[in-house]
């Protein structure tokens, strides 16, 4: 007779391969991690939540901070690379780099640096999914 402690037991042996791929995945594309799962609800909406703040963020001049002059722009870049392939495509077609010329800019950069952080978290919600720590 099996019991529960062995059922979650059985159930963590039985995960093979690479368990950090949802994490990797998830940081990389938004909701990605959670389609790696089959999680099709929970990815679908993190993505469209997370995209849509990114491109409301550039909408509003928002811009994508490259350096570190201060230690307010590391924190801004370190919120901005939580973005994964999102932040290196605008990076690299020019977008969000234009000088500060509306008062809504503001506003864009923290929305785009908000879409970081949420995607970082979601990619972490995905890996505990898949080692186990957290049911559904």
């Amino acid at each position: 007779m099996a019991t529960v402690s062995n059922k979650a037991a059985a159930g963590k042996t039985a995960q093979q391969g690479f368990v950090y791929l949802p994490l990797i995945a998830g940081w990389l594309v938004p909701g990605a991690g959670h389609f790696l799962l089959r999680k099709w609800i929970r990815g679908t909406l993190l993505a469209a939540s997370i995209v849509l703040m990114f491109a409301l963020g550039l909408a509003m001049h928002g811009r994508l901070y490259s350096g570190a002059q201060d230690i307010l722009d590391l924190l801004g870049l370190i919120g901005d690379l939580g973005n994964g392939a999102m932040f290196l495509v605008g990076k690299f077609l020019g977008l969000g780099s234009a000088p500060v010329m509306v008062t809504t800019a503001d506003y864009g950069s923290k929305f785009i640096v908000v879409a970081g952080l949420l995607n970082v978290i979601a990619a972490v919600d995905a890996h505990n999914l898949r080692t186990g720590r957290k049911e559904s």
